[in-house]
């Protein structure tokens, strides 16, 4: 029985760890070839050996999405490698400290915007031109159920990742009738490392946060990955321009 993305050449950003390395993993299990990038070289090299070490096909490039070059860099160098490129999880962002508007830094605030939005813009300018060249595409973008709703005291973090969900929208008008889907994916509270460690210091808000999702549980990376990889796939062949939360149910409130 055929995989799901059989043979199928992407990218995924911020593949080292958390969502990225479960996403590089995920696609790698459903048959595709993946191209690992994150701007942590042994990190990004621990998720190819791991495909590999499974029986995947897999390579690693350095990339730090903020830098235009270096993403135009990571596509010519896939598609040299790989001949095509068919897919991509543009998972690369960046968190923004928690404070009031009044008491935040702008610098915080450019990085986001840097890494996050424009990061997300500059892999998506490369993408779309390798995947015309190969008769079409998927692209996932990682935005945040941050970017469909308000968030308190995370100014920064929210715009940066409702820029992401608008550029989805967007790209998906203009390319849709050449064969390129655009979707995002907007996680909820997701068991990332990070994530953990609250856990650890903090087990009664952490338990708290629990008790408020619908299905009881805060989410695993392989939650946000299976979607992504569904989204790239066949199966959702009729699907573009949609901001896609995977929240355990918290915005259906």
């Amino acid at each position: 029985m055929a995989k799901l993305m059989e043979n199928k050449v992407g990218i995924v950003t911020a593949g080292g760890s958390g969502i990225g390395k479960a996403s590089a993993l995920a696609f790698a299990a459903e048959g595709a070839i993946v191209v690992v990038s994150d701007i942590n070289k042994q990190m990004g090299k621990e998720t190819v050996d791991e495909i590999i070490q499974s029986g995947g096909e897999a390579s690693f490039f350095a990339c730090n999405v903020a830098n235009e070059a270096e993403v135009k860099s990571l596509v010519e160098q896939t598609v040299e490698k790989y001949g095509r490129l068919d897919w991509a999880h543009n998972n690369a962002g960046i968190g923004v400290p928690s404070a009031p508007i009044t008491e935040s830094n702008s610098n915080d605030w450019d990085k986001a915007m840097q890494v996050t939005a424009k990061g997300t813009y500059h892999s998506i300018k490369y993408e779309i031109p390798a995947m015309l060249k190969s008769g079409g595409g998927a692209i996932v973008n990682t935005a945040s159920t941050a970017g469909l709703l308000g968030v308190e005291n995370m100014a920064g973090y929210s715009a940066s990742k409702w820029a992401v969900n608008g550029l989805t929208k967007s790209i998906a008008l203009e390319y849709g009738k050449q064969g390129i889907r655009v979707n995002s994916i907007c996680p909820g509270m997701t068991l990332t490392p990070a994530v953990e460690k609250w856990e650890q210091d903090a087990p009664e808000q952490a338990e708290y946060v629990k008790n408020n999702i619908p299905l009881g549980r805060i989410g695993l990376p392989e939650d946000q990955a299976n979607a992504a990889v569904w989204l790239c796939s066949d199966k959702a062949a009729y699907i573009t321009g949609i901001n896609l939360a995977i929240d355990g149910g918290q915005t259906a409130k």
